[in-house]
């Protein structure tokens, strides 16, 4: 609810607030757009993430019985390297690398397929990571498309329409007051020549 006086301060604060929200809802209309986009394209990678995980998996279930020799220890994450940056006016994670710290292995006292479950499980954990990180952008995006969603609605179904509402009875009332005004002067004027 705007709270407003009758008078034409009011009406002129009124008129500079519905200014500001009329020349500030095509840029967060814009800014809702280009999130949407965002939200979609990220909602795409993260699929597509999730998709090729699941394959990955698949196709190493095949191995399952040689996986039961592999020594899991053999490879660890070391380090995820982060940075951020702005995506339509949104600071997000980016991923900017996975160091993984691999522990030297006999190749004569292993079985040779070592070696690729090397490059397997840093595949599989590489892919795992992305997704994580994907997930966390775009729980962040939603988030602020939501906002900025709530923002234009706010504008355009509430505070625009009230300013406007607002600014036209207070325009009413004071054209009412001016006629009112304008008709007692007349009043007098004809009371004063007819006592004249």
């Amino acid at each position: 609810m705007i709270s407003f006086q009758y008078n034409k301060t009011s009406r002129q604060a009124l008129e500079k607030q519905l200014k500001i929200r009329e020349r500030a809802l095509p840029t967060i209309k814009s800014k809702e757009s280009a999130l949407r986009y965002e939200v979609k394209r990220t909602r795409d990678e993260m699929d597509a993430l999730d998709a090729k995980l699941e394959k990955d998996i698949q196709s190493y279930e095949s191995m399952s019985a040689l996986w039961s020799e592999f020594d899991p220890q053999l490879i660890t994450v070391k380090e995820v390297a982060l940075s951020s940056k702005k995506v339509a006016g949104v600071v997000v994670p980016v991923l900017d690398g996975i160091d993984f710290d691999v522990k030297t292995f006999s190749l004569f006292n292993s079985p040779a397929w070592f070696y690729d479950g090397i490059n397997v499980l840093r595949s599989l954990a590489t892919t795992g990571i992305e997704a994580e990180f994907t997930g966390l952008k775009l729980s962040m995006l939603e988030r602020a498309r939501r906002k900025t969603t709530q923002k234009v609605n706010l504008f355009e179904k509430v505070q625009i329409p009230g300013y406007q509402d607002a600014i036209r009875k207070i325009k009413r009332f004071l054209e009412d007051e001016e006629s009112l005004s304008k008709s007692s002067q007349k009043i007098m004027k004809s009371k004063q020549a007819s006592h004249g």
